[in-house]
């Protein structure tokens, strides 16, 4: 009986695993075959030898290097940031009572928003023109500092607004996704808890931290791997001109 049951399973799992072997593992394994194969011509399908030399003039192209550096910045700052960060608004969100659902649509509603497009408001609020140095400047000059070209200015600047605008994409996803795991803590541990008089640091390290932390290990692993496809902003920042402002990363 048991048998039976899982041959219908993977009778039912078919149809997608068909569509991931060809749409995901065929093209991985074909490209793989291409990496080896030097000098090879797309139009004609041809190629003259076999070897590693692809992968030796990858490792040493400046612009191959460089774009490694930069997405690797953004993945070790931006995904530790951006879950600490959503995290504690998940917590700030799951203790207040009242407008709660309407605090939870505000902070999804950037998930929603096109990313090129909140790239292009980024892109204004930081660039500097003839007619204006940008909102962000703007606000640095009224708090006594010196304007700052975040667009075409110093790599930490451009990086910055890169970092920032990552963060700020993907925190509503993992502010919807915390504050759902939130909900779904058994109340009675938090009874227990305040019964025993146990500090809130301690109920939360304790109880809050283990019962959502599948929930944290999937947004970190999935933050991972979204930081490492980063490409959009950069395009949406500063157009095509990605390598010659020292911005491109592995995926552009």
């Amino acid at each position: 009986m048991l048998e039976k049951q899982n041959n219908k399973a993977w009778l039912y799992l078919l149809p997608a695993v068909i569509l991931l072997a060809l749409f995901m593992v065929y093209p991985l394994i074909d490209v793989f075959v291409y990496s080896f194969e030097e000098g090879y011509n797309s139009a004609s399908q041809t190629f003259f030898g076999v070897g590693l030399y692809n992968y030796s003039y990858v490792l040493h192209d400046p612009y191959f290097l460089q774009a490694v550096k930069n997405t690797f910045i953004i993945v070790i700052i931006t995904v530790p940031l951006s879950t600490a960060i959503a995290l504690l608004i998940s917590l700030g969100l799951s203790s207040i009572k009242k407008l709660k659902e309407l605090f939870q649509t505000i902070y999804f509603l950037p998930y929603v928003t096109n990313t090129l497009a909140v790239g292009l408001v980024f892109m204004i609020l930081f660039q500097k023109t003839a007619y204006t140095d940008g909102l962000i400047n703007l606000l640095i000059n009224i708090f006594g500092g010196e304007s700052v070209d975040f667009i075409d200015g110093p790599y930490w600047a451009k990086m910055f607004v890169m970092c920032f605008y990552t963060i700020w994409v993907v925190l509503p996803f993992k502010i919807l996704i915390l504050t759902s795991a939130l909900a779904s803590v058994n109340k009675d541990y938090y009874s227990a808890a305040k019964i025993d008089g146990t500090s809130k640091f301690r109920t939360f390290t304790k109880i809050t931290l283990p019962m959502i932390s599948p929930m944290i290990f999937y947004l970190v692993i999935t933050g991972f791997i979204g930081a490492f496809k980063a490409y959009s902003g950069e395009v949406a920042r500063l157009g095509t001109k990605l390598i010659a402002a020292g911005m491109n990363t592995i995926v552009g």
